[in-house]
């Protein structure tokens, strides 16, 4: 991205650190792998610090703040000493600082998710939200990719995943590297992933904006956004970080050039393999409506060339992850079931406008918003703006098809619209500090008193982002402190205090193991879904339909447990094993109830979830009961704390 050229003086050139292409690639590696270095290494590390729970003292926020500080203080002095070295006729600099400065800005981003996410983590095994509602099935999904290192859906036997698999299958595979079960490698494995997304833009952005300072900003700033808008969600947040970039991309790539539309198609490509949601919003109102602006703009067909071959080149890379499941589905003769965008929250029903936010970001928000109004004629930063209008034109869409009974989960994309607007309030920051000042003053200043302006402007957006970094663990407060009081896959709680009936988990994990059945080859009938989350067995049936595979049948499936339940009244033990073994999907190896064996009542109890969408919520539970009586042969039964515990007999 060139800047517009004038006649007034200027202290500095604005892409007097852009890197070549190879430069680029070489760069991006190194980020990508000190990021996960640096990452790993802080996760290792701050495990061997004894810290109090974050729920239950300040010392760790006050460790996170000071951590804060000190990474954004280091690169903010490192970037300000740069730029000084502009105001010289000859830039030259000693080789120590230059790789100094480079390694600094390119791991500072994975050093802000250390100290702003890891470090108040630190004494938790779990990650942000604990196994609260979709973290429950994000965790079962790495147990389960952990365990098998395929195409398997997260539950259902013989099913190629529905969900997205690239994340997933790379968490799974740091497990296996790392020894770890499933659920516990869910928290380094976003440090990690948030990390190397945060460090990889640094390089990018150098290339796209000439500047490493500049760059740098952008990366920490989006970074920061990130772990304070949508760090529960790892795998969609490190999608969304590469939005604004891509939009620059675009500008270059309809206007020619194909290495710029080699880098978009392999975002789009990878990101059909995290967050498809990301995907279709980015490549249809964004990638797409900058295309054809550009064409219609430069009155060329280039553009739709390019994003022709964009389209293809990412579906053939997307056919990595769904290519099993688009062949299952195609051959399927039972209809296909899908209700994951039966979900409208109330900020869902709302226009996000981050710019009239009274905060840091808010106002970095509104010099983002002035600037893309003021520089239209900037082929990239025309992009940006078109990026965001595509944006809020998904969300807007997102409400109007709730007419046809679904939504497109707008809500999801406010991430995306604030850190377009502050990373265009950043290049916005960016030009007043190289051009504004002439043109406020026309006399010419000295090159002290520039760098005292300079200074100045640092200290500046320094503290500002300072400011604002350190309050990510206050505004994730609440999902940290899930992470501290929920129930482990170990049966403990990180703040110490007594665990819940969860804890009961690996008795029942040991005595099915006690019948010789193999985790990944048993099914298991049971509403309990942490259990299921940090055991990789089969589930007969998901919890709920919003994250059912839609070649699993879902609602048959629940019909078929609801007969189950209601026949069981009227059969002896060995019709009701008949009618398990007549279903058409394999019956249950296991059933996990509540209930009491010595006191059965009403019966053994499980619950099944019905979705009611437009509802909010969208989801009712309601109870099955089954007949104690017909557990009494061909089943083995164990009361294992409010639980009770059949296995068939083998």
């Amino acid at each position: 991205m060139q800047p517009v050229r004038t006649d007034i003086a200027r202290t500095t050139d604005y892409n007097v650190d852009e890197l070549s292409r190879k430069s680029t690639l070489l760069g991006t590696a190194a980020s990508a792998l000190g990021g996960a270095v640096v990452a790993l290494i802080g996760f290792y590390a701050f495990k061997t610090i004894s810290l109090p729970a974050f729920s239950t003292s300040m010392v760790t926020r006050a460790l996170s703040t000071v951590g804060t500080v000190l990474t954004l203080g280091v690169v903010g002095f490192l970037c300000v000493w740069w730029i000084y070295d502009t105001y010289q006729e000859k830039v030259s600099r000693p080789t120590w600082r230059v790789w100094l400065t480079h390694a600094a800005c390119y791991i500072s981003p994975a050093l802000l998710v250390l100290s702003a996410i890891g470090l108040p983590l630190s004494a938790s095994k779990l990650w942000l939200d604990g196994v609260q509602v979709d973290q429950v099935f994000r965790t079962q999904f790495l147990t389960r990719s952990t365990d098998q290192m395929g195409y398997a859906d997260m539950n259902y036997e013989g099913l190629p995943t529905f969900y997205p698999m690239g994340w997933f299958w790379l968490g799974g595979r740091l497990a296996n590297l790392l020894n770890m079960p499933g659920w516990e490698v869910f928290q380094p494995w976003a440090l990690v992933s948030l990390a190397v997304c945060g460090c990889i833009l640094v390089p990018i952005w150098q290339r796209l904006v000439g500047s490493l300072p500049v760059a740098t900003a952008i990366a920490l700033a989006t970074t920061a956004i990130t772990l304070t808008v949508n760090a529960e969600e790892p795998y969609s947040a490190v999608i969304a970080m590469g939005v604004p970039a891509v939009a620059v991309l675009s500008s270059h790539a309809f206007k020619g050039s194909w290495f710029s539309t080699v880098g978009i198609m392999l975002y789009l490509g990878v990101s059909a393999c995290f967050y498809t949601l990301f995907t279709g919003a980015v490549a249809l109102t964004i990638v797409s409506l900058i295309a054809v602006v550009t064409a219609i703009y430069d009155r060329q067909l280039r553009p739709i060339l390019h994003l022709v071959v964009i389209g293809v080149g990412s579906m053939a890379i997307a056919a990595i992850a769904w290519g099993p499941y688009l062949i299952a589905a195609m051959t399927s003769k039972a209809p296909l079931e899908s209700t994951a965008q039966h979900y409208l929250p109330e900020e869902g029903t709302q226009i996000p406008v981050p710019f009239l936010s009274l905060s840091i970001i808010g106002l970095l928000c509104l010099i983002g918003l002035v600037y893309m109004t003021m520089r239209l004629e900037d082929s990239a930063i025309r992009a940006l703006g078109i990026a965001t209008i595509g944006a809020y034109l998904w969300v807007v869409l997102s409400m109007v098809v709730t007419l046809v009974g679904t939504t497109l989960l707008g809500f999801r994309l406010e991430s995306i619209i604030v850190i377009l607007f502050a990373t265009a309030g950043i290049l916005g920051l960016a030009e007043i500090r190289r051009m504004g000042i002439p043109n406020i003053y026309p006399a010419r200043f000295s090159d002290s008193t520039n760098k005292r302006i300079t200074a100045a402007f640092a200290i500046i957006v320094a503290l500002g982002g300072v400011y604002y970094a350190q309050q990510i663990p206050e505004k994730n407060e609440s999902a940290l402190d899930h992470a501290y009081t929920d129930t482990d896959g170990n049966g403990e709680r990180a703040d110490r205090f007594a665990s819940d009936s969860s804890m009961n988990y690996i008795k029942i994990r040991e005595y099915i193991d006690s019948h010789g059945y193999v985790p990944n080859q048993t099914v298991v009938m049971t509403d309990e879904k942490l259990f299921m989350a940090y055991n990789p067995y089969l589930g007969f049936n998901a919890f709920t339909s919003n994250y059912a595979n839609p070649l699993g049948e879902f609602s048959s499936r629940n019909e078929q447990i609801e007969a189950w339940g209601r026949d069981s009244w009227n059969q002896t033990p060995q019709q009701f094993i008949k009618s398990l073994d007549s279903a058409r999907w394999r019956g249950p190896d296991v059933v996990i109830f509540r209930g009491s064996i010595e006191e059965p009542g009403d019966g053994y109890k499980i619950h099944l979830a019905e979705d009611i969408y437009p509802n909010q919520p969208n989801v009712r539970y309601r109870a099955v009961f089954f007949n104690p009586d017909v557990f009494k042969k061909g089943w083995d039964t164990e009361q294992v704390g409010p639980f009770v515990v059949a296995v068939r007999s083998h």
